[in-house]
């Protein structure tokens, strides 16, 4: 059963859960269920499921179905928000899923608009409008144009929270600064949150965001950040997200990059097992592992020997 959040308290710092698989391409559920457990220890105010960096596109409807019920059950006593992402690109099924979720325990959801075969503005709008009246559990409308191609104005997204007042709006176009204060200049009731690593974390609260979505695999460091925001120690949140820039500018080259650069961070953690990312993917060189040890090294990030 869900804690019936509002579209205001989804806040702070929400990862995107990575997705462990085994080295020959299976679930890893104990990894999964671990790296839930480390996820609810980080001072994180959410999680979310089902993600570009959770690999979606890469699992079968079976699995999904799995991992749902596994992400429910493991978080059910943590005071983290628990959120899951509906990514169908047909308008019907996106709605079952979104029901779904929302009956199977979900605290709030994710949207991400239809892409392929391009369909017309129109067709997206109805989509979402359809998706945010079959619940009433806060949704994450989610504008990532880098990765669907799809282009949304301002307009569109405030005309979405103006009708809806349960929708959260994912923001996530580079850059995304003067994007959002034009989409909050329209709908300033709305609440934003901002993907795409963190890179533009602190500009984006300046604007009037609200929180970030980065990867899982260094939580840590967001919460810091946050925590220095929340408390005006704004000095200190801008010496740790600048010393953590070079890092996601590099890694944010590409998605796949990035995913399969924390995956490996998380292993190197002890948090799962294995690095192991479903094909197609991206493949580390020398100085990737050797910038990945460093970043680990510079940051102290816990391993599982030294949290035990």
């Amino acid at each position: 059963m869900n804690m019936h959040y509002t579209a205001s308290e989804i806040v702070g710092v929400n990862p995107i859960v990575a997705m462990p698989f085994t080295p020959n391409g299976e679930i890893d559920e104990r990894s999964f269920v671990a790296l839930l457990e480390h996820l609810a220890s980080t001072g994180a105010q959410g999680t979310t499921l089902f993600g570009i960096a959770s690999e979606f596109p890469k699992l079968e409807d079976r699995e999904r179905e799995r991992l749902a019920q596994i992400f429910i059950s493991t978080l059910a006593g943590s005071a983290m928000y628990r959120a899951m992402s509906v990514t169908d690109h047909s308008t019907d099924v996106a709605v079952k899923r979104a029901r779904y979720y929302a009956e199977r325990g979900a605290d709030a959801l994710m949207l991400l608009p239809p892409f392929f075969l391009q369909p017309g503005v129109q067709a997206i709008q109805a989509h979402i409008f359809a998706v945010l009246e079959a619940v009433d559990i806060p949704v994450m409308v989610q504008y990532a144009p880098g990765e669907t191609g799809l282009a949304i104005t301002p307009q569109q997204l405030a005309a979405v929270a103006d009708r809806y007042p349960h929708a959260v709006f994912k923001i996530e176009c580079n850059p995304p600064v003067d994007y959002t204060r034009e989409f909050l200049a329209q709908a300033p009731q709305a609440s934003v949150l901002n993907g795409y690593a963190g890179l533009y974390m602190l500009p984006m609260l300046e604007a009037g965001g609200k929180g970030v979505m980065p990867g899982c695999s260094f939580t840590e460091i967001y919460t810091q950040i946050y925590r220095h925001w929340l408390a005006d120690e704004h000095d200190q949140a801008q010496a740790l997200h600048q010393a953590l820039l070079p890092y996601i500018q590099c890694w944010m080259r590409h998605c796949e990059y990035i995913i399969q650069a924390e995956k490996t961070i998380l292993m190197r953690r002890g948090i799962i097992a294995s690095d192991y990312c479903r094909r197609p993917g991206w493949q580390l060189s020398a100085d990737d592992n050797a910038l990945i040890d460093a970043f680990i090294t510079q940051f102290a990030l816990s391993t599982a020997a030294n949290r035990r």
